[in-house]
């Protein structure tokens, strides 16, 4: 079944691309460290899509933002890794341009032939596209006949590179971006019961309306990660020096009652790791919610916990995770979000995985591969999640 989300927008199979220019907007923001990518997830997940539009014969001019440049240009943020990784996996040359949308990005985008690539620099180091500027969507558009947006992770910003051509020029969905719109819009119309939801991170603010969105549809919440002191502390129990928002806990306390009134099985953690400080050798304790000492924080949940969140997961018949349940980067601190991974990975359920940490966890452990889906967009599947209308989805519906 094809997700609502799609309805009114073109795809990949709706175009002819052959003899044609195609601007494709992707979402090659990768970590870098030194000048190399340190995780190439999103690289990986353009190739589809602009192989298939090669195979057509197509020529394509590739663009995407990286980091945050402040709208000029910064050796620190060129494409030029991503350059020489994106023809590694095309195994065709891939031509790079010096600027954006001048000269250089002009004259190699019109001798393109068909079969050829060419990456454009990193499209924030022009103010234009943060901007939506109209005058800059328009120097992006003329690049190209057609446009193909497969940049999941970037179609919550209304940026020029996302709104702006296809106003000018005909836009269609490419596979990854059409994938994530089936797969998380599937969760929000008609998922698999029972489905649970694992959540964690650091702050419950940035989860809050899609905790509310999804206390609406789910049969179970399990939370994780330092936003569960935040909720421990609207249940009463002291969590030492654990990170809580105090504005919140009066807003969690009443999803949570209310959620529970309707019959949703809310899971909060019945231990935790704790340590004396928020360091990667600082000495680890497991410990019942109701004895963390008062000098000591959380910084994992515990085994038993992991193991009831495991339980859930197995029992499920759709999972969506958003959010390390510890500092899963330290070892000490590792053992539940890894559980919860395990879970994913061996659960017959329908599993996606919503981006950010979490795909960074479940990449780190090896289990991407099992797993129904890792999305690419973290901030772009909350908001999707959330119930919003995504800018770059919008301006693709005929």
């Amino acid at each position: 079944m094809t997700s609502e989300l799609l309805a009114g927008v073109r795809t990949l199979p709706d175009l002819n691309a052959e003899g044609k220019r195609v601007f494709v907007r992707a979402d090659l923001n990768v970590p870098l460290r030194d000048g190399a990518i340190t995780d190439d997830l999103r690289v990986q997940s353009s190739v589809p899509t602009l192989r298939a539009l090669l195979n057509q014969g197509a020529s394509v001019v590739v663009a995407s933002h990286l980091g945050r440049p402040k709208g000029e240009p910064d050796p620190a943020s060129s494409m030029a890794a991503v350059g020489t990784r994106l023809q590694e996996l095309l195994s065709t040359e891939v031509l790079t341009a010096s600027d954006v949308v001048g000269e250089d990005a002009k004259r190699k985008a019109a001798a393109l032939r068909p079969g050829q690539v060419l990456l454009l620099e990193n499209l924030r180091w022009d103010p234009g596209e943060t901007k939506n500027d109209d005058d800059f969507a328009a120097a992006l558009a003329s690049l190209a006949d057609v446009y193909v947006d497969d940049a999941f992770g970037a179609a919550h910003r209304a940026h020029a590179s996302i709104s702006g051509i296809p106003a000018r020029i005909p836009g269609y969905a490419g596979l990854l971006l059409e994938r994530e719109l089936d797969v998380l819009g599937g969760l929000l119309e008609d998922p698999a019961r029972p489905y649970v939801a694992v959540l964690g991170g650091a702050k419950v603010s940035d989860k809050l309306t899609v905790l509310e969105n999804l206390l609406e549809r789910v049969d179970a919440l399990a939370v994780g990660g330092a936003m569960a002191y935040s909720f421990l502390v609207a249940e009463g129990i002291d969590v030492g020096t654990s990170r809580v928002e105090t504005d919140q806990v009066e807003t969690v306390g009443r999803l949570v009652t209310a959620a529970r009134e309707r019959g949703v099985e809310v899971l909060l953690p019945t231990d935790v790791v704790v340590a004396p400080e928020f360091a990667e050798d600082a000495a680890a304790t497991t410990v019942e919610v109701g004895a963390i000492p008062s000098d000591q924080m959380g910084l994992d949940v515990g085994p038993q916990t992991a193991a009831t969140y495991a339980t859930a997961i197995t029992g499920a018949g759709s999972v969506f995770w958003n959010g390390p349940m510890g500092v899963f980067e330290w070892d000490a601190f590792a053992a539940g979000t890894r559980t919860v991974a395990e879970a994913l990975a061996n659960s017959d359920g329908f599993t996606v995985v919503g981006g950010g940490d979490s795909a960074a966890a479940i990449r780190a452990f090896g289990l991407d591969d099992k797993v129904d889906h890792v999305s690419t967009g973290g901030g772009a599947s909350l908001e999707l999640l959330e119930g919003k209308e995504l800018p770059g989805v919008v301006a693709l519906r005929s």
